[in-house]
């Protein structure tokens, strides 16, 4: 799972869910700060979101060798091997990198549909100046996708997450938390529920 973090957050701050995660879903989770986040060099900008993504997709994608040729990394997964999790801003990186890779499925979590959309609620269109517009890219996602969104979302309302399953193809049953706003969605027993019947069964069934 080639998981993309909130906003305010970073690997420090995310390792402990990441490893109650992965054992909890019988998952390998692979992470990476945004630039200027944590110890990340660089400067947090839209361009660098989906340059970020792309480098970690390719560290997953590539075995790693040394000056003699010898193998130094345990990497070189498969695309239908990985799942890409993104989760509040970080499905902005993971629709960019879906809408161009087939991978095993995709995992948007508290998704927005563009920034202009989050700010200014009552925007109908896409403006060319428009930052982060996953609503114009997740009909070009060809892998599965469960989309899960809290209710009471006071962050990203949960309208986004609505108009993102409605508009994605390829979308399976979404998790629509009752009553879960932006950072509580892990504390209901539905989210690891869904996300084991879907790794679990439905991806299982789906590459049997």
């Amino acid at each position: 799972m080639l998981f993309s973090h909130g906003n305010a957050v970073d690997l420090g701050q995310m390792s402990s869910f990441y490893i109650g995660l992965g054992t909890r879903i019988n998952c390998n989770i692979f992470s990476y700060d945004y630039s200027g986040y944590g110890v990340s060099t660089g400067k947090p900008t839209e361009k660098n979101l989906y340059a970020d993504i792309d480098a970690a997709w390719q560290a997953l994608r590539t075995r790693f060798v040394d000056a003699c040729c010898v193998p130094t990394g345990l990497y070189c997964i498969i695309p239908e091997n990985i799942i890409l999790y993104g989760q509040s801003i970080g499905t902005v990186p993971t629709v960019d990198l879906a809408s161009r890779y087939e991978c095993a499925a995709v995992i948007l979590h508290s998704p927005l549909t563009s920034g202009m959309r989050v700010a200014f609620p009552e925007t109908k269109q896409t403006y060319c100046f428009d930052a982060f517009p996953n609503i114009e890219k997740v009909s070009k996602i060809t892998s599965p996708v469960l989309i899960i969104h809290g209710t009471e979302d006071e962050v990203i309302d949960f309208s986004h997450g609505l108009t993102l399953f409605e508009r994605c193809p390829k979308a399976v049953e979404p998790l629509w938390v009752e009553g879960a706003g932006h950072n509580d969605i892990e504390l209901y027993s539905q989210y690891l529920d869904r996300l084991r019947r879907f790794i679990g069964q439905e991806l299982a069934v789906q590459h049997a």
